[in-house]
C-alpha cells in the first residue's frame, strides 16, 4: 500500500484551511486519513503552519511520499532537511501578540487625566429628549387648564 502525506481542504468556499494528513494514496482528497500530523492556515497573515515534527518525521522514514504542496510545508518547517540531512532553514514568522485592550483602555484613560469630559449624546437619546420636553409641556398646559 502507498502511503502519502497530503492536505484535507476543509473550511468555506473563500476561506479555506487545511489538515496534514497520513492517507492511502487512493483515498480521495478530503476521505479517510490514517493519522492527522497537522494545520496549515493559508488565510492568515503570516499563515498558521503547525506539524507535528516527531510524526511527519516517522512517516517520512517508513517511506511515506509527501505531495508537493507538504513537500513546501515540510521544508519551511524544517522537517524535510532534517529527515535528508540538510541543514535547517530560517525559523518560521510569528503573528505578532495582540495587544490587550484593557490595558490600552486604562492607558488612554490615564491621559485624559482621570476625567470624564462630558456626557455623548446620541441622535437616538436627542429624540428620546424632545419627546419627553414636547410630552411634559403638554401634561403642564393640561394641568392649568383644568386648574382655571
Amino acid at each position: 500500500m502507498a502511503v502519502k502525506i497530503k492536505l484535507k481542504r476543509l473550511g468555506k468556499i473563500r476561506s479555506p484551511h487545511y489538515r496534514i494528513i497520513v492517507a492511502d494514496s487512493r483515498t480521495r482528497r478530503d476521505g479517510r486519513a490514517i493519522e492527522e500530523i497537522g494545520l496549515y492556515h493559508p488565510v492568515q497573515n503570516p499563515s498558521r503552519i503547525e506539524v507535528d515534527s516527531d510524526r511527519a518525521r516517522y512517516w517520512l522514514s517508513v517511506g511515506a511520499q509527501p505531495t508537493e504542496p507538504v513537500l513546501a510545508i515540510l521544508k519551511l518547517t524544517g522537517d524535510w532537511q532534517a529527515h535528508k540531512g540538510l541543514p535547517a532553514p530560517a525559523p518560521l514568522l510569528q503573528p505578532e501578540p495582540k495587544a490587550d485592550k484593557r490595558a490600552l483602555f486604562e492607558a488612554a484613560l490615564k491621559d485624559s487625566g482621570d476625567e470624564p469630559k462630558g456626557e455623548a449624546i446620541t441622535q437616538k437619546a436627542k429624540k428620546t429628549d424632545k419627546k419627553a420636553d414636547e410630552a411634559g409641556t403638554e401634561s403642564s398646559a393640561a394641568a392649568e387648564s383644568t386648574e382655571a
